[in-house]
């Protein structure tokens, strides 16, 4: 994906961010949508930051379902998408351990019964902590 997509779908991201902190019915209004949009700028971010570093094949994708497995799971699936050591990534244990927390749980608050406050707001505040980890 062009660097401009990323930065229009990271933009989106965002905006549903900013949206649901400010929005006087409460994050939970938001909750399928946070879910939704926090998983795919998650997954966009890594990308990104491969892309940055030059560390992606052609053509591959990040994909955010890869965030379910084990992190050993995670690692493999990731290597076999880069052309340097995925161990030359530097942060990439913080990484992957914010990774595994944002997707943690997504399809339950996509698909099931409304969470709570402190639940969506510990996800968006991963995501905001990745994006300050990775610098993009």
């Amino acid at each position: 994906m062009l660097k401009e997509k990323h930065e229009i779908l990271l933009k989106e991201v965002e905006e549903e961010i900013k949206s649901a902190l400010n929005d006087e019915r409460g994050l939970l209004s938001h909750q399928r949508r946070l879910a939704f949009s926090l998983s795919l700028g998650m997954a966009n971010v890594i990308e990104m930051y491969f892309h940055k570093l030059d560390v992606l094949k052609q053509g591959s994708k990040i994909n955010h379902l890869w965030f379910k497995k084990k992190k050993e799971s995670i690692r493999d699936r990731l290597q076999k998408q880069m052309i340097s050591p995925i161990s030359s990534i530097e942060k990439i244990e913080e990484i992957l351990e914010i990774a595994k927390k944002i997707e943690e749980k997504r399809d339950d608050l996509a698909y099931g019964a409304p969470s709570t406050e402190k639940i969506l707001q510990e996800k968006i505040n991963l995501f905001l902590e990745l994006r300050g980890l990775i610098k993009c």
